[in-house]
């Protein structure tokens, strides 16, 4: 019998409880814009305590809502400057491409893999204006730093929480820190849709264009055109070019039934995580990234630094076991080489980063076996290194 192989990341759906939600919308005809939606939103909002939630088609659509509506209501001008990170998915670093800002790199601090304040200061300029954020694996680093540094150099900070549905800072959810916060519900993610993202400003006026924007610029949307008593109000206005951003009834059913079983999912990934760290903290051949006490992390992501990742990788893909990267230096790629060998911190860990598997799917004796492979796998490497 072959051994089974063991992914890095997997979803894992109630399968009953959502047909059940998908059904609703089946039997009443909606399915779009609306009903879940709204659902979704007002339960994301008691879940989170932040004042405003949209539900959008994912969490790339809000990051560039995010940076259009700030750019126009402040007044930002071409090629001003957002300070990022190159250690992300691309989308991050798209979203301020799309409206034609400058992303200026800053490095991350080795310890969380998260922006480091010290880098962030040292890149701030007369052009820049925000600072884009991003919670590496559900880690929250030093966020709290950041957004006292923001406050105090007056830049706006979007935080990228693609990774932190579920993640808190004594016992606060994420999201209060930022002007504008986004969560991805992704496939693969802790909460887990087929996709979507969920866009949360702190400022109502903020809140209101998002929806706009996010459905074409329309002013009154197609579910709220809508009545019980099935006639329908046609008369709009589209005071603004928008886009086609929202999320629909099908995906929000999803997430409204993964949301109700998030922080017990939550804390099955932090067992895991915590297994993977008593195991392996010890190795010197590896190093393994922890968060701060007061820290609820969602543990999207584990994550260890290691030697000879890509042959390491390579081994323990003979062992039927399939680690991930998150993620290589945007830098790398031609759009963002203006950053090149600006942060040797995460230049370095880029070629080093191997996320383990994780994921509702993982037994403890699968993480033992992924513990055991990974150190055969150094051995063999280390073998024909020498």
């Amino acid at each position: 019998m072959d051994t089974p192989k063991i992914q890095v990341l997997k979803p894992s759906y109630r399968v009953e409880e959502c047909k059940e939600a998908i059904g609703e919308c089946l039997e009443c005809g909606w399915t779009g814009l609306g009903f879940k939606t709204t659902e979704f939103e007002e339960a994301w909002k008691e879940y989170t305590k932040l004042p405003h939630a949209h539900f959008l088609n994912s969490a790339t659509a809000g990051l560039h809502l995010a940076v259009k509506i700030l750019k126009d209501a402040y007044g930002w001008q071409d090629g001003d400057e957002i300070i990022t990170t190159p250690l992300t998915f691309v989308s991050t670093n798209h979203a301020i491409l799309y409206e034609r800002l400058f992303p200026s790199f800053a490095d991350v601090n080795p310890d969380t893999l998260c922006l480091s304040p010290a880098s962030i200061e040292a890149k701030i300029t007369p052009r820049t204006r925000a600072v884009m954020y991003v919670g590496v694996g559900g880690n929250p680093g030093q966020l709290e730093e950041v957004r006292a540094l923001c406050k105090r150099k007056g830049l706006k900070l979007i935080l990228d929480a693609a990774h932190m549905a579920g993640t808190r800072i004594n016992h606060r959810h994420v999201g209060h820190e930022a002007d504008v916060t986004v969560f991805s519900f992704q496939a693969v993610k802790n909460l887990p849709t087929a996709d979507g993202g969920m866009i949360c400003f702190q400022d109502a006026e903020f809140d209101a264009k998002a929806r706009k924007l996010a459905w074409l610029g329309i002013d009154k949307d197609t579910y709220l055109r809508s009545s019980m008593q099935g006639d329908y109000k046609w008369k709009y206005d589209v005071p603004e070019t928008g886009f086609k951003y929202h999320g629909n009834s099908i995906m929000a059913s999803l997430g409204l039934v993964a949301l109700k079983y998030l922080d017990e999912d939550n804390r099955r990934r932090h067992e895991i995580a915590l297994r993977y760290f008593t195991h392996l903290s010890k190795l010197k051949a590896m190093r393994c990234f922890s968060w701060a006490k007061n820290v609820t992390n969602s543990c999207h992501l584990f994550q260890i630094a290691i030697p000879n990742r890509d042959k390491v990788l390579a081994e323990l893909n003979n062992m039927g076991i399939y680690p991930g990267v998150h993620y290589v230096d945007n830098t790398h790629y031609r759009m963002y080489r203006h950053g090149m060998n600006t942060c040797p911190e995460a230049h370095r860990l880029s070629d080093e980063l191997l996320t383990l598997p994780i994921h509702l799917g993982i037994t403890d004796e699968d993480v033992d076996r992924v513990v055991d492979s990974l150190k055969i796998a150094v051995d063999i490497v280390d073998a024909t290194q020498s």
